[in-house]
């Protein structure tokens, strides 16, 4: 994971995080397109609810967080979603967590990855750093989310493979 300050202010950091995925931009996108479904490749994500909008820029979701990180929910909002140009955007706007301020961008973009159709998944927030914390220990903490999510985004992604793989095989 190749991580890179741009812009810091005093109780602000922005990071970007990549990861190349030896899937195709249309499978990958499949998945992270899915705002109502974040559970699908998110591992510390147990269930969503989209409290309000159809899936389109102002809705809104209620996300359960597993046990074994500081939080139980997430109340997050879509703000930024571009069909053709593969990008997601979403804030918390609530929850009982330390976040504050957490906003991120997810884009994707087509790559030949060992001679083979790739995609390279670009994750990029911003988040306030929480009294207490230091931006190097909150950096930490959402990058290792985000580098989990990336890791799992990229499973999910080989098991649809192998699954629509196996399922053509059998309709053979």
């Amino acid at each position: 994971m190749t991580s890179v300050t741009f812009g810091k202010t005093i109780s602000t950091d922005t990071k970007v995080s990549d990861h190349g995925i030896e899937k195709t931009n249309h499978l990958v996108w499949s998945l992270v397109r899915r705002f109502d479904q974040p559970q699908k490749y998110k591992p510390f994500v147990s269930g969503c609810n989209v409290q309000s909008g159809d899936l389109e820029i102002g809705s809104v979701r209620e996300v359960n967080v597993r046990s074994g990180l500081p939080a139980t929910t997430s109340t997050e909002m879509l703000e930024l979603f571009n069909e053709e140009e593969h990008i997601l955007g979403m804030k918390i706007v609530g929850g009982d967590h330390r976040l504050q301020n957490y906003s991120s961008v997810i884009t994707l973009h087509p790559e030949i990855i060992d001679g083979r159709p790739g995609t390279l998944v670009i994750e990029s927030f911003v988040v306030d750093v929480p009294d207490g914390n230091t931006t190097e220990e909150t950096c930490y903490f959402v990058e290792a989310l985000i580098k989990c999510n990336l890791k799992s985004l990229a499973d999910v992604s080989e098991r649809l493979t192998v699954q629509d793989h196996t399922d053509s095989l059998i309709q053979v």
